[in-house]
């Protein structure tokens, strides 16, 4: 049975994938990818960060709804974010020194609170991941086309290929992207606080500026003329609250990443955290201060006739409504233009570094997801670089689906997100309540039981805190649409289980037992023939090799004269295995082969059926177009035949040849990096 297989020299493809990807990796080489907290910081801070880039826009837009004098609870708003966030850095501080395996949330709800609540928490998480890779990356674009208007209309078509691009840069390790992403991310901190000081300074010193909206008025919107209620201005400030909760998002992260750290991982984990909340609170904080004091006047983007110029007239047609960063930028860098571009650039560059955060975190999480069996075991397989390859793909793919559907909008996009990560958050500060309630029960010496009282002390305060604030997402956001994002975790859920479930039935049935080792009673061969040369041969003299109890070769008879042929032949051959003949009136060539295995099973249910099928071995990817692919098919449909074994018998062509000697001196040739990475040319080495 003519066919081939293709064992072409795979040169062009893997210095394809070294152009792409770098120089291959070894195992041995994994500690050499580990990160100090200088990468750390910028690899898994750039979600909390790029936060500040749009909180203190959603909390003033939530507050707008009641007219500019609901804006003077703004830094109170911002004081209780900030309570929230230290809170749950304190937490995850005791979750990374506990558990510092990697598996973060869900590992601490597994152990602690059963599998169920584990998968719970990684539903969350997948979910979170990869809304901010699409609400990070389609913010990103948003400023792009700002910046760009020939980018106008095409933001996701940008966003598409920034996730591209980020997914390349990611697929060459975490340290590589850690390194490349580290300046930004860097330079960014030091533009906003850099803001943030000089906009103190100037309010401690009586020159502050106001902003460009300062002479606006803010029209309540519809609903909100009369004079707020007490319910009334609970809800809004809740509101308030729940968006300005937007920045804890990628807080998780590290705790989930802590493999990633050099040693010690548990302490530089911890520390990073503790830099990473401190950073993000003085940043948020700083700036709806500023903005506050600056006389800021934002609303919805969509809901540009709830401001009025000062004599209460409509603003002139096209206005453009600047953000919250852009406007305390812009008024205090007024006389030095470069530092305001500096701040706006570097805004629009960390919203886009933002889904780095969840580059690492998703793929680390699905390795573990799939160690367990919740997930395929592909996603936990590790590339070329070390990195998890498949989990990096898998997430760019479902963001790119994400930012499609919802056409790259961040206001359709930002109300699906927050509540998974709350999610987590407060099944994680459950699970780690009761991981040091079962500790004390263990631990008797009086030092080690005031620290975990504190530990417990710590997460029964962030469980307390998350409660409220998840209690208040689901409430002001779920019509909003976070129940679209509450389905998405349901599917994750249930896909989780039926993959559980199926790794458990596969591992069930593969169980061996005492009748898995007794021998079949008879073993019937059959050589698949198209006609009489070399590579038949070959495949009856292996065949013969094996010592069947019957063996017989097989013809499809497609076309009479050929047949015939083929008759003439094996009798002038004098071949000792006789040639069965099954005729096919419409020319198929498979079925009648299953057919015929069928029956021979049929005749014989304690016996095997053995097929050998003898295979062109060429070496040009152009070459495989040229040979019929019938063994391929035939080969697809006998594995699901039960005691039917399949056997390739390949014979080489001289092409094959020809590509093995390329593969022979691509090995030999030095690459780039041979000498410095300790790896000498195989030619250097057999002398």
């Amino acid at each position: 049975m003519d066919s081939s297989s293709l064992i072409a020299s795979p040169s062009l493809a893997r210095r394809s994938k070294q152009l792409f990807l770098g120089t291959r990796l070894k195992s041995e080489q994994l500690d050499e990818t580990m990160l100090p907290k200088r990468v750390a910081l910028p690899i898994f801070a750039s979600d909390a960060l790029s936060s500040v880039a749009y909180a203190p826009d959603e909390v003033f837009i939530m507050l707008a709804v009641a007219g500019a004098t609901a804006y003077a609870w703004s830094w109170k708003v911002a004081l209780a974010v900030a309570v929230v966030l230290m809170a749950v850095v304190a937490s995850y501080r005791q979750t990374v020194h506990a558990y510092p395996s990697g598996g973060g949330d869900y590992e601490v709800a597994t152990v602690n609170l059963g599998r169920r609540a584990g998968v719970t928490v990684a539903s969350a998480l997948l979910v979170d991941y990869v809304l901010t890779v699409a609400v990070s990356i389609s913010s990103g674009s948003q400023y792009a086309a700002a910046a760009l208007p020939a980018l106008s209309g095409h933001e996701p078509t940008v966003a598409v290929a920034l996730v591209v691009v980020l997914a390349a840069v990611n697929l060459r390790g975490v340290r590589e992207s850690g390194a490349l992403f580290a300046v930004p991310t860097y330079t960014f901190m030091a533009a906003l606080l850099g803001m943030a000081a000089v906009g103190l300074f100037r309010l401690l010193t009586g020159t502050l500026p106001q902003v460009e909206s300062a002479e606006l008025q803010v029209v309540p919107a519809a609903g909100f003329e009369e004079p707020l209620t007490t319910l009334g201005l609970l809800l809004l400030l809740a509101r308030a609250f729940s968006s300005g909760c937007a920045a804890l998002t990628g807080v998780e992260a590290i705790s989930n990443g802590v493999p990633a750290f050099r040693k010690p991982k548990s302490r530089n984990a911890a520390t990073t955290l503790l830099l990473l909340g401190l950073i993000a609170v003085s940043m948020m904080v700083s700036i709806i201060v500023l903005a506050n004091q600056m006389g800021m006047r934002y609303v919805d983007p969509h809901q540009l006739d709830q401001l009025r110029t000062a004599d209460g007239s409509a603003l002139p047609a096209g206005y453009d409504q600047h953000t919250v960063i852009a406007q305390i930028a812009g008024a205090l860098f007024a006389d030095f233009p470069p530092a305001f571009y500096l701040v706006v650039s570097m805004t629009g560059v960390i919203l886009v570094l933002a889904a780095n955060t969840a580059f690492n975190g998703f793929p680390v999480l699905a390795s573990i997801l799939a160690r367990d069996g919740l997930a395929p075991r592909a996603l936990g397989a590790r590339g070329d670089r070390l990195a998890f390859s498949n989990g990096i793909v898998f997430l760019a793919g479902l963001a790119i689906v994400l930012i499609l559907a919802f056409d790259a909008e961040t206001t359709r996009l930002i109300q699906l997100y927050i509540v998974g990560v709350f999610v987590s958050f407060t099944m994680s500060q459950l699970g780690m309540l009761r991981h040091w309630t079962g500790r004390l029960r263990e631990v008797h010496d009086p030092r080690t039981r005031h620290r975990m009282l504190r530990s417990r002390a710590i997460n029964a305060f962030g469980l307390a805190l998350t409660s409220v604030v998840l209690v208040v997402i689901l409430v002001t956001k779920f019509l909003a649409g976070a129940w679209i994002a509450i389905l998405a975790m349901a599917i994750f859920y249930f896909l989780m289980l039926q993959v559980r479930r199926h790794y458990d039935q596969v591992a069930e049935e593969l169980e061996s037992d005492e009748q898995d080792s007794v021998m079949p009673t008879r073993v019937h061969a059959v050589v698949l023939v198209s006609r009489l040369h070399k590579p038949t041969l070959r495949a009856i003299a292996y065949a013969r090799a094996t010592r069947p109890n019957v063996l017989e070769c097989l013809h499809v008879d497609t076309d009479t004269e050929e047949t015939r042929e083929l008759m003439r032949q094996w009798q002038e051959s004098g071949q000792e295995v006789a040639l069965r003949v099954l005729h096919s009136p419409y020319r198929e060539l498979v079925r009648p082969v299953v057919a015929y295995t069928a029956e021979l099973r049929a005749a014989n249910p304690r016996g095997v059926v053995a097929v050998y099928i003898p295979e062109y071995v060429v070496g040009r990817w152009w070459e495989q177009l040229l040979h019929n692919q019938t063994a391929l098919r035939l080969k697809a449909r006998l594995l699901f035949r039960p005691a039917v074994m399949v056997t390739s018998v390949p014979f080489q062509l001289s092409s094959s040849h020809a590509a093995l000697q390329r593969r022979e001196r691509d090995l030999d040739r030095a690459r780039p990096g041979d000498v410095r990475q300790g790896r000498p040319p195989r030619s250097f080495t057999r002398r």
